[in-house]
């Protein structure tokens, strides 16, 4: 089973706690249109324990079962 991680760059608050709750490392921060957001930079690593979703504050980030 694969997982598509997914974050809504609208939403995203730059706060950098998926960031620091991924077991794998998927995320990290980047510039985009001159604000900071979370970037699902290794999706491909992904394991779907939805740690990501439950910390997200601003419901920025999906996780789809693919």
């Amino acid at each position: 089973m694969a997982f598509n991680p997914v974050v809504d760059e609208g939403k995203c608050a730059g706060c950098e706690e998926c960031v620091d709750v991924c077991p794998v490392d998927v995320y990290e921060m980047q510039e985009k249109n001159g604000k900071t957001v979370s970037v699902p930079v290794n999706a491909e690593e992904c394991i779907g324990c939805d740690s990501c979703v439950e910390v997200c504050e601003e419901d920025a980030i999906t996780v789809e079962e693919i």
